[in-house]
């Protein structure tokens, strides 16, 4: 029961709730009457529920979309306006917004009207529908029912959803240096034996499907990339796979292994019996290969094995591998001496693979890989272990660079069969077993005390012969003042010897004048001498004859003992000795004896009071 208040209000104001009702009903309203507003950005889908009239009022067999005014989903929309005598007991009307396929993306369309796919289709072909916005060309114009061939671009349009589902998918973008591998799903089968199919024109890069199609192309693999840009691919109908470029580096060549195209004939003649090599775009090993550069490519249909034109190294050695990491798997070659000693040899091989011998090292080993582990490991590796049962390790060390030489020659040699140049061979560390290599070392050691003995004898003999240099050296000063000294003394004892023999001659002279004077005055000297002496010995002879004959009258008168002291007496008085002292004790009163005694006496008391040494 309508409350009475708002009962007043609603009579008061009828006329104000008229119009809400008819501002916010006016759709049904116009609905009522079989108008249709279709507004701006949207059609109109019309599912006629009944026909009441004519000879279609059902669809025919098979039908789901009516043409001619049957009931059901009515193949024509209403574009937006308004549109008259649409009953609403009789039609549903179904609002649908444009559809809006965004830049970066296409519209991917399956029909759900139209005849069947042809027998081997997969995509319903092409018609002329505008873009599928016209359901009625579409399907008057032979229009398959299921997944469609043609893609819509990017835009606004108008379809027909209850014919027509769409989905979007990505455009498809290829980035520069990169290439499309493209595989696809529509066309004629591949022939047997083929893997890809080969390339057709006038479908620009299978965003024309149809095209492709029409020219015959073929489903699966194709032999044809897709280069850089963006493309309307329909996921539908091809897919691709993005692939980087073929870079074939500086110093290398790229030789080409075709899985694709007509059967080669053979252009190495008889002189080659490894395998085939064909021309360029033939199934096979091209005989020219590709130099430095980037090549678009598909790596599934023609594979590239690169080359490498410089020279190469390789190296038998643990833990050593260079960039290329063709020697990644070769490891340090161990071998048995002649005195059944093992030890390891590292080794390094040089080789070089000419440009155009590149396809026959390929055609007969297939890579380059197989290259070193079917020829360059076995070859090298027997190479040395062969040589190093021919010798003992002593010896093999000792003669490295001879082992090293001839390596080299029979390496080159062997590898030249293969087409591969073989620059070097080069042998590094060579590791004895430890118990020699401890002998060795030990006389080694020994070599070398006895060579720093030597040495630090020759310093010790070289410091002396410097230390006596030094010496005279600092002496040659003095030996140069000794030698002049020398000089200097024999000048002055030839001058003396020169005076002395003058002075000789003057003295012989003088002496001989002087011995000459003395003999004269000699000879009369002594005969004065001799005529004095004569007259002084006669006269002391006679003086002498005269006092001894005194003497003798003396000592007559006397005798001879009182004449002797009574000279002694007379001597000492004339010489003033006091002879009888001033007291005079004792005495045998006896004569002349006790004179005697008392002189006796008296000399000896003075001799005692006599200093030790007198003066003369």
């Amino acid at each position: 029961m309508i409350p009475q208040p708002l009962l007043h209000i609603l009579s008061s104001y009828w006329w104000a709730v008229a119009l809400l009702i008819a501002i916010v009903g006016y759709r049904w309203l116009l609905r009522l009457f079989g108008v249709v507003l279709i507004p701006q950005s949207s059609i109109g889908i019309v599912d006629k529920r009944y026909a009441l009239v004519g000879r279609n009022r059902t669809l025919a067999e098979g039908q789901i979309v009516a043409l001619n005014g049957e009931a059901g989903v009515q193949a024509d929309t209403l574009a937006p306006g308004l549109h008259f005598f649409l009953w609403p007991w009789q039609y549903k009307i179904k609002l649908q917004d444009f559809l809006i396929v965004p830049q970066d993306s296409i519209g991917i369309v399956e029909a759900r009207g139209g005849i069947p796919l042809t027998e081997g289709r997969v995509l319903g072909k092409r018609v002329e529908c505008k873009a599928f916005q016209d359901a009625r060309a579409f399907l008057q114009g032979g229009g398959q029912r299921g997944p469609q061939i043609t893609v819509i671009p990017p835009g606004t349009y108008r379809i027909n959803t209850s014919v027509f589902s769409v989905a979007t998918a990505k455009v498809l973008e290829i980035a520069v240096n990169a290439v499309g591998v493209v595989t696809i799903k529509d066309g004629k089968p591949l022939n047997t034996g083929e893997i890809a199919g080969p390339e057709v024109k006038g479908h620009n890069s299978f965003q024309d499907a149809q095209a492709f199609i029409d020219a015959g192309g073929y489903k699966g693999l194709q032999e044809q990339v897709m280069l850089a840009g963006r493309y309307f691919i329909n996921p539908m109908f091809a897919t691709v796979e993005i692939k980087p470029m073929t870079a074939v580096p500086i110093a290398n060549v790229g030789v080409v292994i075709a899985y694709v195209g007509e059967p080669g004939k053979d252009v190495t003649g008889d002189s080659f019996k490894h395998g085939n090599i064909v021309s360029k775009g033939e199934k096979g090993v091209w005989n020219e290969p590709l130099d430095p550069g980037m090549y678009p490519i598909n790596p599934y249909a023609l594979r590239v094995e690169l080359v490498p034109t410089a020279n190469v190294v390789l190296n038998w050695a643990d833990g050593k591998t260079e960039a290329h990491l063709l020697d990644k798997d070769l490891s340090t070659i161990t071998v048995r001496s002649s005195d059944g000693f093992k030890f390891n040899l590292d080794v390094s091989q040089i080789i070089h693979i000419p440009r155009n011998d590149a396809p026959k090292v390929i055609a007969r080993f297939g890579s380059m890989v197989n290259l070193v582990t079917q020829v360059l490991e076995p070859t090298i590796g027997n190479y040395f272990r062969n040589a190093a049962q021919n010798s003992d390790v002593i010896d093999f060390l000792k003669n490295r660079q001879t082992r090293q030489d001839e390596a080299r020659k029979s390496i080159s040699d062997a590898l030249a069969e293969y087409n591969v140049g073989a620059v070097d061979t080069l042998i590094g560390d060579i590791t004895p077993p430890d118990e020699l290599m401890k002998t060795l070392t030990d006389r080694k050691i020994a070599d070398q005390r006895k060579v720093t003995f030597d040495s630090q004898r020759l310093a010790e003999d070289n410091r002396r012969e410097l230390e006596k240099s030094k010496a005279m050296a600092d002496t040659q000063a003095s030996i140069v003042t000794a030698e002049r000294s020398v000089t200097i003394a024999g000048f002055a004892a030839d001058a003396a010897i020169k005076q002395a023999e003058g002075q000789a001659k003057a003295k012989t002279v003088n002496a001989e004048a002087d011995a000459t004077v003395t003999k004269v005055n000699g000879g009369a000297t002594a005969e004065v001498t001799k005529i004095t002496g004569d007259a002084d010995a006669a006269k002391t002879l006679a003086v002498g004859s005269a006092e001894a004959d005194v003497i003798k009258l003396k000592i007559a008168s006397m005798t001879s003992d009182n004449y002797a002291v009574i000279e002694t007496a007379r001597a000492l008085a004339t010489s003033g000795f006091k002879l009888v002292p001033d007291i005079v004790a004792g005495g045998d009163g006896g004569g002349s004896n006790s004179l005697m005694n008392i002189f006796l006496a008296r000399l000896i008391k003075d001799q005692n009071a006599a200093p030790a040494n007198p003066k003369t």
